[in-house]
């Protein structure tokens, strides 16, 4: 009988102390509104770090284009003598 007694007294003491307080909460809360905060300076700078990427990606491209179109200036191979 004392062991019953003596595991409903434990069970009732973990029901107790895994009731949230007021103080938890809120501190759990300031937590979570840190780490929205964080994930939302982490987001905008990813998509900042896009739109550098993509602009130095179009810049690229775009001193690609002009040198493709220049005339080349490349020296020509010089001619060659029939052997002998």
């Amino acid at each position: 009988m004392k062991k019953v007694l003596f595991l409903a007294l434990a069970a009732a003491s973990f029901t107790f102390t895994s009731c949230d307080s007021k103080t938890e909460n809120a501190q759990e809360n300031t937590a979570d509104a840190v780490e929205a905060n964080g994930e939302a300076k982490a987001d905008a700078m990813e998509e900042q770090a896009d739109a550098v990427r993509d602009s130095a990606d179009a810049t690229a491209d775009k001193i690609e284009d002009n040198a493709d179109a220049m005339p080349s200036q490349a020296t020509p191979a010089p001619a060659t003598t029939p052997a002998q």
